[in-house]
């Protein structure tokens, strides 16, 4: 009776994934077709740009908040991941193009790939020091790392040097950025709630206390770091195929200032909040191009305002769920609430029977 009785908690937990799953995933095909909509009525070029522009900032800044937000580590040096990708990318994808006859998509897949990698790479030979120190000290140290691969870049002649790479083919359209966006956050996301995302976030709460339970907390800073270094290649890569041309003066250390920005205006430890802010910034950045000297001021402005009014970002660490939202809509909210409290209830009750009947047989 007790195995049947923990079998139906289990199965009703299960079933409630699946129903978020599922509905997580209906919601991610209706935007997809929504935006086709939007797009075939509007049919402006300037609009699909945005959207782009959008994207990919969207996978720059939740990288980043994986390191910063998650991993509680002040990283300001992500321009210069994304040129590692970028350049990787870019190199690879004309080299595919010009000696082989693989489909446009292959050569993608496997560039997007190879510049994630070098990213990471690098990620990992910058974090093993670094991430000895922290606070505004490791921020110090990142920020240097960037400047020092953007000059190195600016003095290597056989990618171009200072001058801008030119000649990319235009690999990423809206469908393959927004294919990108979901699949980026999607693994964000899991390994957020993976054994491995805990013992991340544990080390954000107090470091000390999670290594003194046994959380190789050397292993994990590192591990989060070079992920985030990954998804920043895998950003630069698509901003390397969307622009079809990369310059050097892009990745500045304003550049990594800018995708900061995004992650504390989202909140930081929040991956939807950060697709808020990514709008929100996107948009705003348009409309601010007639004074584009005030721009970062007025983004500064902003941060401050955030900072009074909502010292922990948009959503601050929570995430929005779809799933919860549609339940609470249908009144199931309350339902599944009340079955997960009678499920903890009735594990206690027989995980405490358990004990006693081990302790009399004792």
């Amino acid at each position: 009776m007790e195995k049947k009785n923990k079998i139906t908690i289990k199965k009703t937990t299960a079933n409630k994934k699946v129903q978020e799953y599922f509905i997580t995933l209906a919601g991610i095909i209706l935007l997809y077709v929504f935006m086709k909509i939007f797009l075939d009525i509007t049919d402006n070029n300037y609009i699909v740009a945005i959207m782009m522009a959008i994207g990919i900032n969207i996978i720059a800044a939740a990288s980043l908040n994986l390191a910063t937000g998650i991993l509680g580590q002040l990283a300001l040096g992500h321009a210069g991941f994304m040129a590692i990708g970028a350049y990787t990318a870019a190199i690879f994808s004309k080299y595919l193009i010009k000696n082989t006859d693989l489909p446009d998509w292959t050569v993608l897949i496997l560039a997007v790939m190879l510049a994630g990698i070098m990213a990471a790479i690098f990620g990992i030979a910058i974090g093993i020091p670094a991430l000895r120190l922290r606070g505004d000290y490791l921020g110090i140290v990142t920020l240097g790392f960037g400047e020092i691969i953007r000059i190195s870049i600016y003095n290597i002649k056989e990618i171009g040097g200072a001058r801008p790479v030119t000649g990319i083919k235009n690999l990423v359209g809206i469908d393959e950025m927004f294919i990108l966006v979901v699949l980026v956050m999607t693994i964000l996301y899991l390994i957020i709630r993976s054994r491995h995302g805990r013992a991340i976030l544990s080390i954000r709460e107090n470091e000390i206390a999670a290594e003194a339970v046994g959380i190789p907390t050397t292993f994990y800073k590192i591990f989060g770091f070079a992920t985030s270094a990954f998804f920043a290649g895998v950003a630069g890569a698509a901003l390397a195929f969307n622009q079809r041309l990369i310059d050097p003066k892009k990745f500045t250390f304003m550049f990594s200032v800018e995708i900061f920005i995004i992650v504390v205006l989202g909140g930081m430890g929040s991956l939807t909040g950060t697709v808020l802010a990514a709008i929100l910034l996107g948009v705003l950045n348009e409309w601010l191009h007639f004074i584009d000297q005030f721009r970062l001021v007025i983004y500064s402005l902003l941060l401050v305002i955030m900072m009074i009014l909502r010292p922990s970002g948009l959503l601050g660490t929570k995430e929005f769920s779809l799933a919860r939202l549609v339940f609470k809509l249908i009144g199931k909210d309350k339902a599944n609430k009340t079955k997960e409290a009678l499920a903890e209830g009735e594990i206690q009750e027989l995980n405490q029977q358990e004990a006693s009947q081990k302790t009399d047989k004792e």
